[in-house]
């Protein structure tokens, strides 16, 4: 508010100035120029019944000459002021219009209406710093699970193409540097309500300064930021960042999952997807053989790296060692793309192939040329630009990394349901033959589309009939939330996959295992059983059907006519 008022007076200043001024001296005027009343005696206006005629004479209104007949001298001096007044209204009209046009009066009042807004929000929200491919991803993903959501980015074009979003909530969203604490500030930063922020731009610098502010005028509040370097990250632990995410080391981690453990490795990906989406199918990375890596940036050196922590021989092919440098062994100067370089890489003796450079037409490129000549290898392709997807799917790459759904899905996790992240983090822990069964259960309860994963609390506002049977000593099992509420006889198509109790956690808890009070339980499993499970956790008599097989009339006419049936 400060700023639109110092704007407003500092570009209207000399014309309300003027404008004073002008209306001063016709005032004056008025008071010392004398008249004749109706008995031709000598009369001066005073100053009330000047400002007056000036006032209604200035905005052309024209209600006469008042209280008499002016006299000539009078009148002269009314044309004099009126041309004088209608000038400098138009100045002052025209540098209004200009204030109003004026870029930064315009997104002072923007802010304005933005801070107004986010300071009425009721409800718990993230800020989201970059709408990028990252950002609008993340968005929509929260939004469809009906999380609010604040957005800022720098660029206004993707500010008006999130207006532009059909989204299930509404998104308060400002074009504005993030870096700045006086924007993040008016974002929400220290509402009470306020959940998390989430930094997500395409700078590492700017994501390391907006951790910087959140930390220090929010040190309580979660923290997720991307960072594709490793100095960067170290600097933004330091300050206490909760999440650091790393697209490039998060999907080299994955691969190495899909070579130890292909069966973790697909229960990550279809945990972690979008639900109603088709399954998607095992993949099986040769372990043993030799490899052959295009392009040793960040991904590359990230890729490269885990596949020698694994044992397999790899090959680096660069186009500019000089910048990106290159393993202690070497590597094939040249791009990739010519049947040349990939012969010197020994390419009709490689099982894996990964196309990993900054330029997506390039990795297409790579990918068909080495086909041509190894058609049995497995590809592992880098996309960088998300509309370029039906071009990846069209080019067969067995698995296809994009930077910004690896962000968004991850950190969809951490917001949307962090049980999920624990139960994955205690997975890995696990043997291939742990997750190929679990597996082999998901796969029987959704049949072909990924899995829904929801996350419950004990507590009155989320399973109140739960909690109050509970509360006189009633025993609930996670089998028993599981009975479809309209035939008992039936269970819902859902696996219990994880139940948090204080600070103890089971990864797939027993059917009849005691519930208590304040436990987390995290599911998955088909949409529809979301709903009804929610049905039981609130209605009290459907969760005394699930329980006992009694059905009470829930209504007082009902009622009577029970007890009218039973005499």
């Amino acid at each position: 508010m400060e700023n639109i008022i110092f704007l407003a007076f500092r570009r209207m200043r000399r014309p309300l100035l003027t404008l004073i001024v002008a209306h001063a001296v016709a005032v004056l005027g008025l008071t010392l120029i004398p008249g004749q009343d109706g008995d031709g005696n000598r009369w001066y206006m005073d100053f009330f019944h000047a400002f007056y005629f000036v006032s209604f004479m200035s905005t052309t209104i024209g209600f006469g000459e008042i209280p008499f007949e002016f006299s000539d001298a009078q009148r002269l001096w009314v044309i004099f002021s009126l041309y004088m007044t209608v000038v400098v209204w138009f100045y002052a009209i025209g540098n209004l219009l200009s204030l109003v046009q004026d870029k930064g009066f315009q997104q002072a009042i923007t802010e304005r209406r933005f801070s107004q807004r986010i300071k009425r929000q009721r409800e718990p929200f993230y800020v989201i710093c970059g709408y990028g491919e990252t950002g609008g991803g993340l968005v929509r993903s929260l939004t469809d699970r009906h999380q609010n959501v604040v957005a800022i980015d720098i660029d206004q074009e993707r500010i008006d193409s999130l207006q532009l979003e059909n989204l299930q909530e509404y998104v308060p969203a400002l074009c504005a540097d993030a870096r700045r604490p006086r924007h993040l500030i008016e974002a929400g930063l220290k509402h009470a309500l306020c959940a998390g922020v989430v930094a997500i731009t395409n700078v590492n610098e700017a994501n390391l300064k907006i951790a910087i502010t959140s930390k220090l005028l929010h040190p309580k509040i979660k923290v997720i930021c991307r960072a594709d370097s490793h100095d960067i990250e170290a600097n933004m632990r330091s300050f206490g960042t909760d999440y650091i995410i790393d697209p490039y080391d998060t999907f080299a981690l994955h691969l190495a999952t899909a070579l130890q453990s292909p069966g973790l490795y697909v229960l990550n990906e279809w945990l972690t997807g979008i639900s109603h989406q088709p399954l998607t199918e095992p993949v099986y990375p040769p372990h043993k053989g030799h490899w052959i890596v295009c392009g040793f940036g960040r991904f590359g050196k990230a890729i490269y790296r885990r596949l020698k922590d694994e044992g397999i021989h790899a090959v680096v092919i660069e186009a500019t060692p000089s910048l990106t440098g290159h393993p202690e062994e070497g590597c094939i100067e040249g791009r990739g793309t010519e049947a040349e370089t990939l012969e010197q890489a020994d390419i009709r003796k490689a099982v894996g192939l990964v196309a990993g450079t900054d330029n997506d037409a390039n990795n297409l490129s790579i990918i068909m040329t080495a086909k041509e000549l190894s058609p049995g290898l497995f590809v592992v392709a880098r996309q960088n630009n998300q509309d370029n997807e039906s071009i990846f799917e069209a080019v067969g790459a067995d698995v296809v990394m994009h930077p910004s759904s690896i962000i968004a899905n991850k950190i969809r996790v951490l917001l949307g349901t962090p049980l999920l992240y624990r139960f994955l983090s205690l997975a890995m822990y696990q043997e291939d033959e742990w997750a190929c069964q679990l597996v082999s259960r998901i796969t029987a309860i959704v049949e072909s589309e990924l899995p829904e994963v929801w996350e419950i609390e004990l507590s009155p506002q989320m399973a109140k009939a739960v909690v109050d049977h509970l509360a006189i000593g009633r025993l609930v099992t996670p089998a028993d939330l599981m009975k479809d509420p309209r035939n008992r006889a039936r269970s819902l198509p859902c696996i219990p996959l994880l139940l948090e109790r204080r600070k103890s956690i089971t990864t797939l808890p027993g059917a009849e295992t005691p519930l208590k009070v304040g436990d987390k339980l995290l599911y998955c499993g088909r949409y529809s059983a979301r709903g009804r499970m929610a049905w039981t956790l609130q209605n009290v008599h459907a969760l005394n059907y699930v329980l006992t097989g009694e059905s009470r009339p829930q209504g007082l006419v009902w009622r009577l006519l029970k007890r009218w049936a039973a005499t």
